[in-house]
Formats: structure tokens, C-alpha cells, sequence
């Protein structure tokens, strides 16, 4: 399947999780086997080539993240929500488009010096992203890069990324 067939499969979903938000439902996507395949694809291909390690952020950044470390023979860390890690080396909180939230690196799966890059489902406002980076950098990593199958253009989240390479499969 094209790439371009494989996003459409995206579903809008006016309304949820509150009044005024449009959320991007990616289900039906990772249903779709070659949907799935085209994107992991993509995703895979604007991942730098000389990353050691891949960031995923909770919850479809994981599926995404670990699609495309098996495709390039990658580790994946995963960027938790508070309270579903045992051990955790460091906490950054952040603000979303309708609330705010905290996201948490598990002790002991970024060494320092290494580059990681980033997978997630959507950028939107950028404040999960812009958190994660500054959790990886706390820890010592280096950031090459944030791929995510789509941008948000009109939620302004590249600009609180500036400086850093962003790649979007497509932006809405």
C-alpha cells in the first residue's frame, strides 16, 4: 500500500477526549497490515541513519517506536506516563492543548552519549515531544531528530521545537 493510501486510513474523531478537540484515531492504521507496513516505511526511513536508540512515547508512539526498531535493528525506550514505572531516572511535567501531564524515562535504558530519536503518533501543541526531548537530554542523550506520522500545522508544536529536526509523514 502507497503511504498516502495508508494515512487516510487515520479516523477524525470530533469531540473526544472533550468538547473542541479532534482526535486523530491511528486504530484503524494499525489494523490495516499493509497501512501498518507502509508507515513503519516511512517512519523508519526519516529516522537518522546514525541514531542508536529510538524514544517512544506512551501509548502509540510504543508501536510505532518498536515497528520501526525492529525494521532498523534498534532498541526502543519508552516514555511513560507517571506511576507505570518501578525504577525512574528522571520526570519532566508539561502543558497539553486541554491540560497538563508528566512523562518519565525508566531508570537505566539511556546511557549517556547516546543519540536517540523520537517517535510518536501526532504533534500537535509539542509539549509531550518538547518534554521528552528535555527528559533525553537530562539524561544525557543527544536528540537527533522527531519523526511522527502527523503534524497539527495549525496547533503551532514545531515551533516549540525549533532548532530541532522534525519529520511528519503528513501535516493537517
Amino acid at each position: 500500500m502507497e503511504l498516502a493510501k495508508a494515512l487516510d486510513l487515520i479516523a477524525d474523531v470530533p469531540d473526544f477526549p472533550e468538547p473542541g478537540v479532534l482526535f486523530r484515531d491511528l486504530s484503524p492504521l494499525f489494523a490495516d497490515a499493509a497501512g501498518f507496513k507502509a508507515v513503519t516505511d516511512g517512519l523508519a526511513a526519516t529516522v537518522d541513519p546514525e541514531v542508536d536508540l529510538l524514544a517512544g512515547v506512551e501509548a502509540r508512539g510504543f508501536l510505532l517506536a518498536a515497528a520501526v526498531g525492529y525494521a532498523r535493528g534498534l532498541g526502543v525506550a519508552l516514555i511513560r506516563k507517571p506511576g507505570k514505572l518501578p525504577r525512574v531516572a528522571g520526570r519532566v511535567g508539561y502543558t497539553l492543548e486541554y491540560g497538563t501531564a508528566t512523562v518519565e524515562l525508566p531508570e537505566g535504558v539511556v546511557v549517556p552519549g547516546q543519540r536517540v530519536a523520537i517517535l510518536d503518533d501526532v504533534l500537535a501543541t509539542g509539549g509531550t515531544v518538547a518534554a521528552t526531548c528535555k527528559l533525553l537530554e537530562d539524561a544525557k542523550a543527544q536528540v537527533t531528530g522527531v519523526s511522527v506520522v502527523m503534524e497539527l500545522g495549525a496547533l503551532g508544536g514545531r515551533s516549540v521545537l525549533e532548532g530541532r529536526r522534525v519529520e511528519a509523514l503528513r501535516v493537517c
